[in-house]
């Protein structure tokens, strides 16, 4: 089913000819704002709602608008019935729609962000047009008929021309007022001045032209296919669901496929950054295939094969049904994802929308009072003076100042950090986390294991032994050489590298099938696992073993891992037997649970290791009799891995890095919730959650154990006699013991599961609580993500990119470990391995957030200035020169906006965050109070000029305007300084960003253009005050005037800094905004639940029954106790 909220609507002659008429009458501005900048308005008003099946339009999402194209189809005899649309509708007069013709067959399709939708009949609506159906029904007759329905198999960007991009970029509302405005100056005769302005946005344009078309073919590069050296029987782009395609070495995968002979090794890090080769196995169940529960058994666009291999032969191809193609394949998501990257609902972004209506709103109380002072002026002068204040207000350059902090800190990110950014919009969203989620393995850990030991869990004993040469127990030895999807590629081993250090441990070899391999294992070409020493034989365990009978075994099936069932399985056949033995190995309490008995000694042993923070494995095995070869490879997974035998642990260390302490413990200190979400095992977790410092050493920990109708709550401490448990007899059950108020929940997937689906009131309390979220899915990482941020978290995410790839997508900030220089699996790709990176982010988060703070503030400021001194110059029938506007929009604006923005940020991350609203207490205050005290000052120089005898007003003159004057040269002296004064301001230091004199080119800037204003002021000489249109005299009595301004400048200084940095952030401002606001509690969800935890002294449930049938009460609010 389509997944965005639709409206359709069919098209109306008689409403399309209004739609023309008002186009024409509007000498095209119609054409442009309802047939480019909003279409969803032009569906609105032009065209009639209707069903999806008459429709000719559809409105996505309530903003994005799209065509529907028809295709006749009648001729196609054979095309799926469920695709097509019958024309006229039975039961339904003929509609008005434009596109079908009476007595045909259509088939309906509209492409959205590159995904084709096509009408399907049974939903009676558009779905996504894949390939769902694999192995229950039979494709469509024709390759014609699959290639209208799927489209064509690429997923290749197209570099726009220069002409396309040209008139986009043109027809952009920014570049549209730009002209607009460009036209209106040379129409007021500012010629000097349009000249320029015209100049830089040709090249503004120029430069953003050349940089997408740099984007465009690096992205085309990317998601080109490169064709395989041997000639393809078929085009790769005519491929289409259903096909079947044999897989050979080296090849990448033009599409989406599911294997269905044999087995294929792959290099997955195209697309998640992970380059461990992956093992994918044959698709056996006759079932509808499910992209999301059949991964090990998919193959995915961009993939690289590493290796083919099938059972029965190397002459028998490895082949495998193409399931998805183009756009619809998982590299066309990702493509996708860069191309559309997911929208930002960012608090400061909707509030500089509203900030510009009210510049919009203040431009219209300046054109009223504009036709007010000038009623008597010719109708021409009138316009262009109106028409002047809107460009004045809002500042066209507004939207792009705010993305120059972002900029820069994109920059510093690579330059300095090797932290590549493909979502700079992410980078301010950085500054305001306040969760961040890491992962362990590879994140936290090192990403390599050490072999530590085994371990057996015998009747009467346990045994640990240090090196697999010490195991007695053969079975043991036989299931870590054999379960594993290692390989060899040029000679060395390829795999995941818990398998290979395991698999060295042991000291045996793997063998690649040669062609006598057969006779050995029947007809089955296997990988051969044997002992390195050849001299290596069976009596090693056996002393009645022959010793030529070498010991050989053959894998005969593998069962890759998988993160749903936490285990991996081989089949195997020992050289000699008669029969078949299966070796599993996984998560201990997976593998126990298909054990036919639990060992004396197993939660124990497994409490034991775990607690002091090992990886522990567990091993087991079983025989399977009465089994032929070519059963083998139809066995079903749930019976291979079932009434299994119990054979030990596999032991393994995982380091933590150096990095990970530190940064955690920076975090904390900031305020900065940090928890662990890994899918290992959860007493693991729990002690690299207190090594790391996630848990303080006198932190409790509480393990939270949901079913359906029970919860329980048991305290998990390190030192066991603190740990008691009782029941109350209520559903719920929990001992606090000696729980103190700092304490910590630990949770697994499973009772994660639960709980969203039977205690989803309490689930807010939990995650506010939760800080260890062990053997956790991918999807439900994602899941624990998507709920924090439904309580107001502003999430990060820090992770390897490889089952982490959901989790981080779906966080504000993800931040993926690799190698790459990019990954499209996360917005943020650290090429440095640690987590050193997460606190670089929030540092240069809060320091771009701040920066565009200010920009926006000062342009907001710089444009009412300008509006102040306008204004006050038309109410004497003057205004500023031509020259004097661009001293102000070029030389001082332009250059101290640009170079404001490199400021580097403070290297302190502070407790408190920085606002993410424009509109807040403090941000308000700012600029209502900076401009009262710039308009004082201007109005108060103005004053000062009349009471001076040697002044003279300027006499009106309704046919031109008096630029050379001394209100003119007063205004614009004061004023200039302003703009400096404000730059100054709003350019904040320490707690976020370094001081401002501590960037030197602004430093250097603001003491040039103070200097330089000076002079102008002061002493211009002939030439500056002709080029200014200045009042000078080389004999001029009126010097202690010009002097005596100064004082104005200082007024506004130290008024100015004093707001800024005394006034804003005081408490009194705060306190007196929240009065206003009527805030009394906080507004994050999280916030309030927590609070309501620390008064009720939560969890405490005495007398309480938390019942599986408990309604939701919604995840805004705190919950019940």
């Amino acid at each position: 089913m389509i997944s965005h909220r639709a409206e359709y609507f069919r098209s109306s002659l008689f409403r399309e000819g209004i739609y023309h008429l008002v186009g024409i009458l509007s000498l095209g501005l119609g054409y442009l704002i309802l047939g480019r900048w909003r279409m969803d308005w032009k569906l609105g008003l032009f065209y009639i709602p209707c069903v999806a099946s008459k429709a000719d339009y559809v409105l996505l999402d309530g903003s994005k608008v799209e065509r529907i194209s028809s295709e006749d189809v009648s001729c196609r005899h054979g095309f799926p019935e469920e695709w097509t649309i019958r024309w006229p509708l039975e039961n339904e007069p003929e509609a008005e729609s434009l596109l079908p013709m009476v007595g045909s067959i259509y088939f309906h399709s509209f492409t959205h962000l590159r995904v084709r939708y096509a009408y399907h009949a049974p939903h009676q609506t558009f779905i996504p047009s894949t390939y769902r159906e694999i192995l229950t029904k039979k494709p469509p007759s024709s390759r014609e008929d699959a290639r209208l329905i799927y489209g064509n198999n690429s997923s290749e960007v197209q570099v726009p021309s220069i002409l396309h991009l040209l008139l986009t970029e043109v027809l952009h509302p920014f570049y549209v007022f730009q002209i607009a405005s460009i036209i209106l100056w040379s129409l007021d005769e500012y010629m000097f001045y349009a000249g320029c302005i015209f100049i830089i946005s040709a090249l503004s344009i120029l430069l953003s032209l050349l940089e997408t078309r740099r984007q465009s073919k690096a992205l085309r590069e990317m998601t080109r296919f490169q064709p395989n050296e041997e000639n393809d029987e078929l085009d790769p782009v005519h491929l289409v669901p259903g096909d079947v395609l044999v897989i050979k070495d080296n090849q990448v995968l033009p599409c989406d496929a599911v294997i269905i002979s044999g087995s294929v090794l792959v290099n997955e890090s195209m697309l998640t950054g992970e380059s461990v080769p992956v093992s994918k196995t044959e698709l056996i169940q006759q079932s509808a295939y499910d992209s999301d529960k059949h991964r090990v058994h998919t193959l995915y666009c961009g993939t690289k094969v590493l290796q083919t291999r099938n059972h029965l032969g190397p002459e028998n191809p490895v082949e495998a049904i193409v399931v998805r193609t183009g756009f619809s394949t998982a590299k066309g998501e990702l493509v996708r994802s860069i191309l559309y990257p997911k929208s930002v609902d960012f608090k400061f972004y909707r509030d500089s929308i509203k900030f510009i209506g009210v510049l919009f709103g203040i431009a219209s109380v300046g054109i009223v009072y504009c036709l007010y002072i000038m009623w008597d002026r010719p109708l021409h002068v009138l316009i262009l003076r109106c028409l002047d204040i809107i460009t004045i207000v809002v500042p066209p350059a507004l939207p792009a100042a705010m993305t120059v902090g972002s900029f820069y800190a994109q920059y510093r990110l690579k330059k300095n950090s090797r932290i590549f950014c493909i979502a700079p919009q992410r980078i301010n969203i950085g500054g305001k986390l306040k969760l961040i989620c890491f992962d362990k393995t590879g994140t936290l850990t090192e990403d390599g294991l050490d072999f530590d030991g085994v371990v057996s869990c015998g009747s009467n004993d346990s045994k640990k032994w240090a090196s697999v040469d010490e195991v007695t127990d053969p079975e043991v030895v036989w299931c870590l050489a054999t379960c594993h999807s290692l390989t060899l590629i040029n000679g060395e081993l390829a795999g995941d590298p818990l398998d290979v250090k395991m698999f060295e441990a042991t000291g045996w070899c793997i063998e690649e099938p040669v062609e006598d391999d057969h006779k050995k294992f029947d007809i089955l070409t296997p990988t051969v696992i044997k002992p390195k020493n050849s001299a290596f034989v069976e009596s090693q365990f056996d002393e009645n073993a022959q010793i030529q009978d070498t010991l050989e075994f053959g894998i005969m099936r593998l069962f890759p891992f998988s993160s749903e069932v936490a285990r991996m399985s081989v089949i195997v056949r020992k050289l000699g037997d008669e029969f078949f033995r299966v070796f599993v190995k996984g998560a201990p309490e997976k593998i126990i649970g298909l054990c036919n008995e639990v060992p004396l000694g197993f939660h124990e042993n497994l409490k034991a290791l775990t607690l002091k923070g090992y990886r522990v494995i567990a091993l087991s095995t079983k025989e399977l009799h009465d089994t032929k070869w070519h059963k083998i490879q139809k066995l079903k997974r749930e019976y291979v891995e079932s009434e299994l035998k119990f054979l030990g642990f596999l032991v393994m260390r995982n380091n933590l890095k150096s990095e990970s302490k530190p940064v955690i413990d920076l975090l904390t200190e900031a305020d900065i919730r940090c928890v662990m979400v890994t899918g290992d095992n959860i007493l693991t977790a729990i002690s690299v959650a207190r090594e790391c410092g996630l848990i303080g050493p006198s932190d409790d920990v509480m393990r939270v154990e949901a079913t359906p109708d029970k919860l329980e709550i048991t305290p998990t401490l390190l030192n066991e006699s603190n740990e008691r448990s009782t029941s109350d007899g209520n559903n719920v059950i929990i001992d606090t013991g000696e729980m103190r108020n700092n304490y910590h929940f630990a949770i697994d997937g499973k009772t994660w599961k639960n709980l969203r689906l039977h205690y989803r009131a309490l689930l807010p309390r939990f995650i506010v609580k939760g800080t260890v979220f062990a053997r956790m899915d991918p999807e439900q990482k994602a899941q624990l993500i998507e709920e924090a941020i439904k309580i107001d978290y502003v999430v990060g995410m820090c992770g390897d990119g490889a089952n982490d790839c959901s989790a981080l997508k779906a966080a504000h900030v993800g931040i993926s470990l690799s190698e790459a220089e990019a990954s499209v699996a996360a917005p943020f790709t650290s090429a440095i391995q640690n987590i050193t990176c997460v606190p670089t982010v929030i540092q240069e988060g809060r320091c771009s957030l701040v920066t565009s703070f200010g920009l926006f503030k000062y342009m907001a400021l710089y444009s009412i200035v300008q509006f102040i001194s306008v204004l006050t110059l038309y109410s004497v029938n003057s205004n500023l020169g031509d020259t004097q506007f661009l001293y102000i929009d070029l030389i001082i604006t332009t250059t101290v906006a640009v170079l404001m923005s490199w400021t580097r940020p403070y290297p302190k991350i502070e407790r408190k965050r920085p606002t993410g609203s424009l509109i807040s207490g403090t941000n308000l205050f700012s600029i209502v109070s900076q401009i009262f005290v710039c308009l004082g000052v201007q109005i108060g120089a103005y004053f000062y000029l009349l009471r001076n005898n040697w002044y003279h007003p300027v006499i009106p003159n309704p046919d031109d305007e008096e630029v050379l004057c001394w209100e003119t040269t007063t205004i614009f002296f004061v004023s200039s300084y302003q703009y400096l004064i404000l730059a100054a301001a709003f350019s904040k230091g320490p707690p976020y960003r370094n001081p401002f004199y501590s960037n030197y080119y602004f430093l250097i800037a603001l003491i040039t253009l103070n200097c330089f204003t000076t002079v102008l002021g002061l002493y211009p000489g002939e030439k500056l005050a002709g080029f200014f249109e200045l009042e000078f005299d080389p004999n001029d009595v009126k010097f202690p005037y010009r002097f005596s301004l100064l004082a104005f400048v200082v007024l506004n200084y130290v008024l100015s800094f004093f707001i800024e940095k005394v006034m804003a952030e005081s408490f009194l401002v705060k306190k007196l905004s929240h009065k206003l606001t009527g805030k009394t509690a906080p507004k994050n969800a999280f916030k309030r639940i927590r609070s309501s935890i620390e008064e009720e002294d939560w969890p405490c449930f005495e007398g309480l029954e938390v019942k599986a049938s408990a309604q939701e009460e919604g995840l805004r609010s705190p919950g019940v106790s």
